[in-house]
């Protein structure tokens, strides 16, 4: 079905087969494409296995179970969660992100798939290690793809962000660098691969793009301080 979606996008490129991930960009299909905006989704909802299930997102570690049971009543009314997982084929799941990291987990065998919302709160609070325990993977099982985020270039943050990972894991203080006047430069995709790690799950694939640099490609929060929005979208084929 990717095949069926624009080139311009993100794509996963060593997931398991069967297992498909991509991150929209804003000059694909049309000029900022914005996944908030009622045709955007109708237009990716055709174009997907099914309706992919989006969720009501708060910066937290809920994860939702999308099962045949409950996947139409999900796709009604947005579950309050940052992440989902699955194990049913061609039900499609979506996040929506300007900045914050998207993750894809998968069991090697193909058959469970997750997505995980990490923006710094979630991610300090514990969002992927909540997605990874639901999944129940066996030890090693697991790999995982980040998509396009927020680069360590241009994430400024202040000392609480930095007690936030530090008090938790102390040598998360190597992602950290200082700039002085109480502020560091913060690298979210390592914060990220240091609580992968801890998991046992192995990083295959990353996209190193910076959605604050490349304004040609990317809504940003950060950078434009607007609620136009990105997606990851993720199923098993």
């Amino acid at each position: 079905m990717t095949t069926a979606l624009p080139d311009a996008w993100v794509r996963a490129q060593e997931l398991p087969a069967g297992v498909h991930a991509v991150a929209t960009t804003r000059d694909a299909p049309w000029p900022e494409f914005d996944t908030r905006d009622t045709r955007a989704v109708t237009w990716l909802a055709a174009r997907l296995p099914a309706p992919p299930v989006w969720l009501e997102q708060v910066h937290g570690t809920d994860v939702v179970v999308v099962d045949a049971a409950h996947a139409a009543a999900l796709r009604t009314t947005p579950p309050r969660a940052d992440a989902a997982i699955t194990r049913e084929r061609g039900a499609p799941l979506a996040i929506r992100h300007a900045d914050c990291l998207p993750v894809v987990l998968a069991t090697r065998d193909g058959g469970v798939l997750g997505v995980a919302h990490a923006g710094w709160r979630g991610l300090a609070a514990g969002v992927i290690e909540a997605t990874v325990a639901a999944m129940a993977p066996a030890p090693g099982a697991l790999i995982a793809w980040l998509g396009p985020a927020i680069g360590p270039t241009a994430f400024e943050v202040r000392a609480d962000v930095v007690d936030a990972f530090v008090a938790r894991d102390p040598g998360a203080q190597a992602a950290f660098l200082p700039r002085g006047d109480g502020h560091w430069l913060a690298d979210l995709p390592a914060l990220a691969r240091r609580r992968l790690a801890a998991l046992d799950v192995a990083v295959v694939d990353a996209d190193a793009a910076c959605t604050v640099r490349d304004a040609a490609r990317f809504f940003s929060y950060r950078r434009d301080r607007d609620s136009r929005r990105l997606a990851t979208l993720a199923w098993l084929a």
